[in-house]
């Protein structure tokens, strides 16, 4: 179980804005968190953040989770003062409308309301058709461009003004689930390592712009900074215990089933192998994901960068996805963390991680 603290860590982390380039205040929310425990804190000029335990270990295994979360960014202010924004990573539009907006502006923190043409005034034949994002404004109750202006600067970004919340079932529901449960997972697990460590130096990351990461994103960088062997990926993927998903395409991954271990593509299977060990030894409960292609995570990046990384990914079963209500189990949450403090205890210098 994840002790009130760790809880009350994990609220404040996701309710905290930070989209892709503008994770900055997420990102110190976590690196404070880190400071009570690591022997090492630090940040780079990717943005990056960085916790570090047993410094002198034989190989060293990065941990990652990215800390971005999808936005908006404003691209037009209008002469009536009307906020014209692009996506910031993947959206559907639809999720948008209706929605109040949390711009990070220079002075502090902005509200504001999408609008959209009331349903009344939709010509019967475009009533089905589907919003786009340069359909939608965002109103911020100002009556010019000059008094928009004086709150509002093209380029500040924004997220869905929502808050996390507590659901029955050991539930947790949050705009940011993707992925800063990754970046909670990924120190929680060093938090349980650096109770018992192993063999390993274990960096935790909390990387940046995974969710505009056609190049790499802050996982790039930060793989090239801390030069590890191997590197475990956590992110989300989908949970399919709902409705109208098609698990023969998917998979099975029912949220408090447990953690989801990845295999194929450029996942090492000596990692994945690695991960399966511990979670049978410790029993804790698990699914596998067949990755055909790409895993569209940062796994990609890392596996690529130096050298060569082995690299493993373990994902939380995610409901809706990119939307302002995310959901995810913290049984699975916990099991997760545990799980990836086990499997860096089982790494030692004889660890051979070469494809045979």
């Amino acid at each position: 179980m994840l002790s009130s603290n760790s809880l009350a860590f994990l609220k404040r982390l996701l309710d905290t804005p930070g989209p892709s380039g503008y994770e900055a205040a997420a990102a110190r929310v976590w690196r404070e968190e880190a400071q009570s425990f690591a022997e090492h804190v630090r940040t780079d000029v990717a943005g990056n953040s960085m916790a570090e335990v047993n410094p002198k270990g034989t190989l060293t295994i990065m941990l990652d989770g990215h800390m971005d979360e999808i936005g908006v960014i404003v691209q037009y202010i209008d002469d009536e003062g009307f906020v014209w924004v692009q996506p910031i990573g993947g959206w559907d539009p639809q999720v948008l409308v209706a929605q109040r907006i949390r711009f990070l502006a220079r002075d502090g923190e902005v509200l504001g309301v999408v609008g959209k043409k009331p349903i009344h005034l939709i010509k019967p034949e475009e009533r089905e058709k589907a919003s786009r994002i340069c359909d939608l404004w965002v109103d911020i109750g100002a009556t010019s461009r000059k008094e928009a202006e004086e709150r509002l600067s093209v380029g500040d970004a924004g997220v869905i003004d929502s808050r996390t919340l507590e659901f029955p079932g050991d539930r947790i529901v949050s705009r940011s689930i993707d992925d800063r449960i990754g970046a909670f997972v990924v120190l929680e697990a060093l938090r349980r390592y650096a109770e018992k460590p192993g063999k390993a130096r274990v960096v935790a990351t909390a990387t940046t712009q995974e969710e505009i990461a056609w190049h790499g994103g802050g996982a790039l960088v930060c793989t090239s900074c801390i030069g590890p062997q191997m590197a475990v990926v956590v992110d989300v993927t989908f949970a399919t215990d709902h409705p109208l998903m098609d698990k023969k395409e998917i998979g099975d991954h029912k949220m408090g089933g447990g953690p989801v271990i990845s295999r194929g593509a450029l996942i090492s299977p000596v990692v994945s192998s690695l991960l399966r060990g511990a979670a049978d030894a410790r029993k804790i409960p698990y699914s596998l994901h067949a990755v055909g292609r790409d895993s569209s995570t940062n796994a990609e990046a890392i596996a690529i960068a130096r050298e060569g990384v082995a690299v493993g990914l373990l994902s939380i079963p995610n409901r809706y996805m990119h939307s302002p209500n995310e959901m995810v189990s913290l049984s699975d949450v916990d099991h997760a963390a545990e799980l990836l403090a086990e499997t860096c205890r089982r790494v030692s210098e004889d660890t051979d991680f070469t494809a045979r």
